[in-house]
């Protein structure tokens, strides 16, 4: 499983875009970020460190970085806290989405011959797999609620 997951993980880095459209492609801790953001609104540099488990630098590091390029911005917080958060610009929306279609399309190509029980199947467990991570490290991701 190890073995795997380090391949899984290095096939992941090495399909990286080269050039997604206009911006070119995001970095890995860009895409993640902002892939956060996307999915939970805005943040502070506290709440990146509660959620990632990372040091406060390393987040620092990687929002001035995201400001620089214009793809998030400083904001006010919204539940009417002292702390800035960060929010991401719609540059920022619009790299990631270019981007994420860069993957899904590289994703579709892998899975062409799959049927559609098996890719289920491997959808639930690696969801179930992932949510176990979460519970054992006390950190979870933010997803869709489930439509029903």
């Amino acid at each position: 499983m190890e073995r795997e997951l380090l391949i899984l993980t290095r096939n992941r880095e090495t399909s990286t875009p080269r050039g997604v459209r206009d911006g070119g492609a995001l970095d890995r801790s860009a895409y993640v970020l902002l892939t956060r953001l996307e999915a939970q609104g805005p943040m502070s540099i506290p709440d990146f460190v509660e959620a990632f488990g990372f040091n406060a630098s390393t987040f620092t590091r990687q929002t001035s970085a995201l400001l620089r390029e214009g793809l998030v911005e400083r904001t006010l917080d919204p539940d009417g806290g002292v702390a800035r958060k960060f929010r991401i610009t719609d540059e920022g929306s619009a790299r990631l989405a270019a981007q994420r279609e860069e993957f899904v399309t590289g994703l579709t190509g892998v899975i062409a011959d799959w049927p559609a029980e098996r890719l289920r199947r491997f959808v639930a467990d690696l969801e179930q797999f992932n949510t176990d991570i979460e519970r054992v490290s006390g950190r979870s991701w933010p997803r869709p609620m489930a439509e029903g």
